[in-house]
């Protein structure tokens, strides 16, 4: 598999494939940070995680078309509009889910499965009807096209450089809100100990819905940075929400840190195997992997105590 490169040709690839894996991270974090969230607190299995992600991808397309055709002025800084437009709608929607259907089916983990599985088809099937079956594609500002050349073979892509900046910001952003603020204790609180938080007098139904908000609205400027590398279409969260499961219970459920460590990993693994064999064999191998790290950690890289 090796002996056909130098070790020059060597080092190059590892590094392209490197930042392309760290490009996969960026996306795999924003997913899993929303589907962690919402897992970690609530025990919410959520399969409809991706479309979530797709409304943000869909926003996103269709302000890039209002800013090109009705402001091209400000065309260069879409994205930023979009990326919020992104996350009221996908939050929004996740709390409007959340109270219709969510919180009728806490502690039955099984039928939440079940039913954000069908609530995942029918999301496809009105972006299908709604926005048709193609795929559609952004157009980049100016600023983000190109790439910036590191040595004479090796060049990073901009637009790839951006997207992993604006997961450093996001990420940073959620551990501020889960640590540093009060909402975030009372989170950390629910997590810890529901019963003894709704004794002292947090309203965890409000935490529990504010949090699969949150959850969904990151997951919404996930799809804001998809845009930035790949196609949108109707079923195209169906690509991730995979990969960000394993990300999630392979870092540890309710474990930030634990979440960041298992997207990197998985993520380059992939990332540098895909080169040397098929895709569909790359991630064989990275599940294998994964699977017999959890056979003898079956919490998880990181974990932290709950009480239920």
């Amino acid at each position: 598999m090796f002996s056909d490169y130098s070790l020059a040709e060597l080092g190059s690839i590892f590094v392209m494939q490197g930042f392309a894996g760290l490009i996969l991270f960026s996306v795999f974090v924003l997913m899993a940070l929303g589907l962690a969230i919402i897992f970690g607190q609530m025990g919410v299995i959520n399969m409809a995680h991706g479309e979530f992600m797709i409304l943000g991808a869909y926003v996103t397309y269709f302000t890039s078309q209002f800013f090109l055709n009705h402001l091209p002025a400000l065309f260069t800084a879409y994205f930023f509009v979009a990326m919020i437009l992104a996350f009221i709608a996908s939050g929004a929607l996740g709390m409007f889910i959340e109270w219709a259907m969510i919180r009728r089916l806490y502690k039955r983990p099984l039928d939440t499965l079940l039913a954000t599985w069908g609530l995942s088809l029918i999301l496809q099937q009105v972006y299908r009807s709604v926005f048709g079956p193609r795929e559609v594609g952004v157009e980049l500002p100016e600023w983000m096209m190109g790439s910036l050349p590191l040595t004479d073979t090796i060049e990073v892509q901009i637009n790839g450089l951006f997207v992993m900046g604006l997961t450093i910001a996001i990420t940073i952003v959620v551990a501020v809100l889960m640590y540093k603020s009060s909402w975030g204790k009372q989170v950390r609180a629910v997590v810890q100990n529901r019963v003894m938080a709704g004794a002292v007098g947090i309203n965890t139904e409000k935490v529990d819905r504010y949090t699969f908000g949150l959850g969904c609205g990151i997951a919404g400027v996930a799809g804001s940075a998809f845009t930035m590398i790949g196609s949108t279409g109707p079923t195209s969260g169906q690509l991730y929400i995979v990969d960000t499961f394993l990300v999630v219970v392979f870092g540890g459920a309710q474990s930030l840190l634990g979440t960041i460590a298992s997207a990197f990993t998985i993520s380059q693994a992939q990332s540098t195997l895909e080169f040397f064999l098929s895709g569909s064999m790359a991630k064989v191998l990275t599940l294998l992997g994964v699977v017999i790290i959890l056979m003898l950690r079956p919490q998880g890289l990181f974990v932290i105590k709950v009480r239920r």
